[in-house]
């Protein structure tokens, strides 16, 4: 249940976020270095694949249904907590794209005077999800035991059980 809950407050907050930022705003926040500009985004990360919309609506419906399958069958908080930022970030931008034609983007960041990508509360919880999932998958993930025993654990079986 908290996890569902975490969902609901992801996709609240991102969409408030959105709705809070007029079309046509450029704050400046920090001078030279952060920003809250409004920007439509008709693409993905970065902007890529400009007016795929339909295409990121079937592929986060089907992505979204597979974590929500995952979700289900590990237990592992890690897991949950970074599945669900991931699943709330998803539809966050799916409901822009499906009711708005576009993803609504307003943190605009300049790092090292670079021009970084300008993003999104849903794209905040996505990567912060994807982060926690990789230290899952390299940190805590074990594959589950098949019942085969390899030819080196049936010989060390053998061996012990003849020394007896």
């Amino acid at each position: 249940m908290i996890w569902i809950l975490l969902i609901i407050a992801v996709i609240g907050l991102d969409q408030i976020t959105k709705h809070l930022v007029p079309v046509g705003t450029h704050i400046e926040i920090i001078k030279g270095f952060f920003y809250i500009t409004y920007c439509e985004n008709r693409g993905a990360a970065f902007s890529i694949l400009q007016n795929f919309r339909w295409g990121f609506i079937i592929i986060t419906i089907i992505a979204v249904a597979v974590m929500i399958r995952i979700m289900t069958t590990h237990k592992n908080t890690l897991a949950r907590l970074s599945l669900s930022l991931l699943i709330g970030g998803a539809l966050g931008n799916m409901i822009d794209r499906l009711f708005r034609g576009y993803v609504v983007d307003f943190f605009d960041f300049y790092p090292f005077g670079y021009d970084f990508a300008i993003f999104n509360v849903a794209d905040v919880c996505i990567t912060i999800g994807v982060g926690l999932l990789l230290i899952y998958i390299i940190f805590v993930y074990r594959e589950p035991a098949t019942g085969k025993t390899s030819a080196a654990d049936k010989a060390n079986k053998d061996s012990s059980e003849s020394g007896s």
